[in-house]
């Protein structure tokens, strides 16, 4: 009889588990909501399960243990460790009791847990449905942050600045949770950061620290995260330190408890001085290509299989880091519309230092401006020994991939013809951060084939565009995906303001609506 491990998911996030699983010679059942999840067929066993289903889970771990020697249960990468900590308790296997659990799944109880061991954490009040009439009354100071006590991927998480924001963003907090709860938090200014740990009866032994790369308010969306930070060494200290006052805080390192702690800790500039903050910790193995990819490329340290060894009741071993590279992820995204065609790809995977492509869209899909970390068009990794080699090969790949959208799709003409005020966080951003007089430039210029020197230095001193992309590399994008017959069209202020707000996209969007209507039309 063979041994058999139960993951919890069967998406992108969960092959390497089940890979690394079948490595070391168990039976990889995988348990999934969805049937068109993508890894079921990398598993030696799928059951399709609702992972928050935890009764059905355990009914189904009973039945495996009639079957196998000894089984586990583990998850990386989902906000389910509470369901796997219900069937690890009422069947005897290694982990954490399931209360525990719950501090670390509930945004809520885990500020709880923090607030009573003193531990730096912002103010925060949870709300629900019935509350919304009255967050006028009960809410923080702004700015502050609202978001579901029980999802992840930065799901219904946004900063508030005013009353008018707050009813809408609370409503959408409230829908994304699973309790329908939601918990509104002080905002914490400054830099975030990502860590991993193992945690073995008391020992915590941290895999690797990583800045994460956000952008866009008011929302939280990662374009991409490089490890090692670079951080100073007492910063990093400081937020380590932090991170394992949390984890004890919420009671994950107990006894002999088994499993894995990830953090979100950020440096908050408080009365002139930096500290530590904690975000969140969950009691699992991070997403967003992290625990699977990152930690082995940058440090040969691979948390995933110590994680899955310690489920099947054995010690964990090979958290040694071996390497000292980098690797840099980063995201692509696109603006609203529906996918056309995908140009780059095989060049972006081609390109040297580059470990993997994750492409989350293909033609005929519909795509819009992320709100979230998981609406993103796709995400390449890279990995090098050099720092800057690492990050500018990833991002050089990134540039590379062009999203064509269909000129027929209104969603695209709606987005390039909306009106921009004069908020602060502008949200979704323009292409283009620039000036007026920078405007003006691009105005007064009539064709994009035939730029003379002077005009040519301007541009090059003009800022980039959220993607990295220079005007120029725009520019080249346009002519790549234009009709031919845009060539001897005068170009005109709407096409620039296109151009502006949606960059290469929404320029080749503007040429192709145009011409679709009549060809003779001049973009003016």
């Amino acid at each position: 009889m063979k041994n058999a491990i139960i993951i919890l998911g069967a998406g992108v996030m969960q092959g390497p588990v089940i890979q690394i699983a079948k490595e070391l010679g168990y039976h990889a059942v995988a348990l999934d909501g969805s049937t068109e999840a993508p890894n079921i067929n990398l598993a030696d066993q799928f059951e399709k399960i609702d992972l928050k289903a935890k009764e059905e889970i355990e009914s189904f771990a009973r039945s495996l243990q009639n079957k196998f020697d000894t089984i586990g249960i583990m998850t990386a990468g989902t906000d389910f460790s509470a369901s796997v900590a219900w069937v690890a308790e009422k069947l005897g296997l290694p982990g954490i009791p399931y209360e525990t659990a719950l501090n670390a799944s509930d945004k809520g109880r885990m500020r709880e847990c923090f607030k009573k061991a003193a531990l730096p954490s912002p103010e925060f009040i949870t709300v629900k449905k019935e509350d919304l009439d009255k967050l006028h009354s009960i809410c923080p100071p702004f700015p502050f942050v609202i978001k579901p006590v029980d999802n992840m991927g930065s799901r219904g998480c946004r900063r508030i600045d005013s009353l008018e924001e707050l009813k809408e963003a609370a409503e959408t907090a409230i829908g994304f949770s699973r309790s329908g709860r939601a918990i509104i938090e002080a905002f914490m200014e400054g830099p975030e950061f990502s860590v991993d740990a193992i945690i073995y009866k008391g020992e915590i032994t941290i895999c690797g620290l990583a800045d994460r790369h956000i952008f866009f308010p008011p929302y939280f969306i990662e374009m991409g995260h490089t490890m090692p930070t670079e951080i100073s060494p007492d910063n990093q200290t400081a937020i380590l330190d932090t991170f394992r006052s949390g984890i004890h805080a919420l009671a994950l390192a107990d006894g002999n408890n088994i499993g894995a702690a990830k953090g979100d800790i950020k440096l908050t500039a408080n009365d002139g001085a930096v500290k530590a903050m904690i975000g969140e910790i969950a009691a699992r193995l991070s997403g967003g290509y992290m625990s699977g990819w990152t930690y082995p490329y940058a440090s040969g340290v691979e948390p995933i299989r110590a994680a899955i060894l310690m489920a099947m009741g054995q010690q964990p071993r090979g958290l040694a880091p071996v390497k000292n590279w980098t690797c840099a992820e980063k995201a692509f995204i696109s603006i609203p519309g529906t996918v056309k065609e995908i140009i780059g790809v095989e060049q972006a995977q081609n390109q040297a230092h580059i470990n993997n492509l994750f492409l989350r869209i293909e033609k005929g899909d519909k795509v819009d401006f992320p709100q979230n970390n998981v609406t993103k068009c796709g995400n390449i990794i890279a990995s090098a020994e050099g720092r800057e080699t690492a990050i500018n090969a990833a991002e050089t790949a990134a540039k590379s991939i062009l999203i064509h959208l269909d000129p027929s799709d209104k969603s695209t003409e709606k987005f390039l013809a909306e009106k921009r005020g004069e908020e602060k966080h502008q949200f979704p951003p323009n292409a283009f951060d620039l000036t007026n007089e920078q405007k003006e430039t691009l105005y007064g210029m009539a064709s994009i084939l035939e730029i003379s020197g002077a005009i040519q230095e301007k541009l090059n001193l003009f800022p980039k565009d959220y993607m990295g992309r220079t005007i120029e590399e725009n520019l080249k994008a346009v002519r790549q995906l234009a009709p031919k017959s845009t060539d001897n069209i005068v170009l005109g202020r709407s096409f620039w303001e296109a151009f502006i707000k949606g960059g290469y996209q929404g320029a080749v969007y503007y040429i192709e609506s145009i011409l679709g209507k009549n060809e003779k039309e001049a973009c003016s």
